[in-house]
């Protein structure tokens, strides 16, 4: 019951950022959109930017972030709901989108390398690649969303692939 509700009221979200932008929506909207209580609202989500952050991971869970059709799929998606995810991106807030996206595929990143070495902690050189990479990867995604309307999402992960560090593909591919 908890996922059918959360996923309503990710569902209204949308909705109204469809209206406007994130920051001039208020948790009593959502709530009054949905039909629920506040307390209900509070269960599920901190604050409206977790219910973002939850509707971006919810569309990111299944992605294999090293497979081009794969990630390409899901960016195709990101332009299919092109208005939620530019109010998304617009917003410049602590807890905007794109610090969610950098500290999840830096931890996806970071866990497949280190599934793939065996080891349990990367060195600091590895790890600053990782997080450089993704902050690289999250900004141009961004840069997409906002701005560019032409070019295909295959041809935006493939350009994000050719700038992965050669240290870092050659131990992913």
């Amino acid at each position: 019951m908890s996922n059918i509700t959360k996923n309503y009221i990710a569902s209204k979200m949308k909705e109204l950022m469809k209206k406007k932008p994130i920051d001039k929506i208020r948790v009593t909207e959502i709530c009054q959109l949905s039909e629920i209580e506040r307390p209900t609202f509070y269960y599920h989500f901190i604050d409206k930017y977790d219910l973002v952050a939850y509707i971006f991971y919810k569309d990111a869970y299944d992605t294999d972030i090293v497979w081009v059709e794969s990630a390409s799929k899901s960016m195709a998606k990101m332009k299919e709901e092109i208005i939620f995810y530019k109010r998304a991106y617009e917003d410049n807030s602590p807890n905007a989108l794109w610090t969610y996206m950098h500290t999840y595929f830096t931890k996806r990143y970071i866990d497949l390398i280190k599934k793939k070495l065996n080891v349990n902690t990367l060195s600091f050189e590895l790890e600053y690649m990782v997080k450089f990479y993704c902050m690289g990867a999250v900004g141009m995604t961004r840069d997409w969303v906002l701005n560019d309307n032409i070019t295909s999402s295959k041809t935006i992960v493939k350009l994000m692939f050719s700038s992965m560090p050669s240290q870092i593909k050659d131990i992913i591919f």
